[in-house]
């Protein structure tokens, strides 16, 4: 077996079963072949694996971005690696710059931030002396900032305190319900224009759901999310992400019609991206699950790409391109119209975003007082 070769793990309950070994490590593991094609061990191996939490102690937490096709400058993200499971995951090479494989380590080992709202905290007020502009931050642009393990750790739950606090808008985006325990600080920011929410939603369909987003709320849940949010007051978009050819884009219409119907006031989607590791992740789950159209699928997202399997090419990278872009754009921008939704050709460009507050940002003292103005 080649070094660089991903090592496919009968597990179950995961979103992928491949070991892939980070790109940067030089130190490589080489499976035996006649180890492992031996039943036993393949046997042994078809098992459930545990989620292990790891800490980082990195002293940020905000990450700045600059592409234009992203509708946000900064991002915080309380965790790396996601345990939700979905094989199309654009974040999962991120995952080897810590050392470990954008497949099933992806989304077994969860680097937590115990101290992110204590950072968050730590920027703004270092933003306020440095006489940075308020932005909105997006929490989280890389990993689910509601998967799992925020039930126990409750670390994007004090992130949010931390800009209740300071009075600081933040954009929320995730395909959990668990999002609906923090109701309370999403209805206190919505009443001051602080915060907008969008809710991702692939597809309606339950059993396609359990094994295109393993560890995701249902369907039916996320939609109750949405007019739970919306109750509050808070701005609410859906998000059709990441629409795949051949297997989820004929629920374009029908996604759109539910999401507006539960109270989403705006649509954006993504075309399936595919960028580096995420490919053999993405394959070996279209092989296990769908081999009778896996060719088709293949052929339409090379369609989309210039025959590539993946463009990072700002503009169409979040759409694609050719006849299946077209028409994509085209069905999005039909019953975003027919059912009310303001709607964005793409999730980089939505044609209105919420306007929040950036005239009320304070700075907090530890001990709760709030710091005069320097000037």
């Amino acid at each position: 077996m080649s070094e660089h070769s991903p090592f496919k793990q009968n597990v179950t309950g995961r979103g992928s079963s491949l070991r892939i070994v980070s790109r940067f490590e030089t130190v490589k593991r080489i499976d035996d072949e006649e180890v492992i094609n031996d039943p036993e061990y393949i046997e042994s191996l078809g098992q459930k694996v545990a989620t292990e939490y790891f800490e980082d102690t990195s002293n940020s937490v905000v990450s700045e971005n600059n592409s234009p096709d992203v509708p946000f400058r900064y991002s915080l993200n309380p965790y790396r690696g996601c345990s939700h499971g979905c094989s199309y995951c654009y974040a999962r090479p991120t995952h080897e710059y810590l050392g470990l494989g954008p497949g099933l380590d992806f989304e077994s080992k969860i680097v937590i931030k115990p101290n992110a709202a204590e950072l968050f905290r730590k920027w703004l007020v270092e933003g306020h002396h440095k006489g940075r502009a308020v932005e909105p931050v997006m929490i989280s642009g890389v990993t689910d900032c509601y998967q799992g393990c925020e039930k126990q750790f409750e670390l994007t739950r004090r992130c949010l305190e931390v800009a209740r606090d300071f009075r600081y808008p933040v954009q929320l985006i995730t395909k959990n319900g668990l999002i609906r325990r923090d109701l309370d600080l999403i209805e206190e920011l919505a009443s001051m224009q602080l915060v907008s929410v969008a809710i991702s939603i692939t597809t309606l369909d339950q059993s396609l759901t359990r094994i295109m987003e393993p560890r995701t709320s249902a369907p039916q849940v996320r939609l109750n999310t949405i007019r739970q949010i919306a109750d509050t007051g808070c701005p609410v978009m859906v998000m059709v992400a990441p629409i795949i050819p051949g297997i989820n884009e004929q629920e374009i219409p029908n996604v759109l019609k539910a999401a507006a119907e539960s109270g989403a006031t705006r649509a954006g989607y993504v075309a399936l991206r595919l960028p580096l590791t995420v490919e053999p992740v993405f394959l070996e789950w279209l092989e296990q699950h769908f081999p009778d159209r896996k060719e088709k699928v293949i052929e339409r997202i090379r369609t989309m790409r210039d025959g590539k399997m993946n463009s990072s090419t700002y503009g169409e990278r979040m759409t694609g391109k050719g006849v299946w872009g077209d028409q994509t754009r085209q069905l999005m921008t039909t019953f975003c119209k027919r059912y009310g939704l303001d709607c964005g050709v793409s999730y980089g460009k939505p044609t209105e975003r919420p306007k929040l507050r950036c005239d009320l940002f304070r700075v907090v003292e530890r001990n709760g007082n709030v710091q005069g103005e320097l000037f």
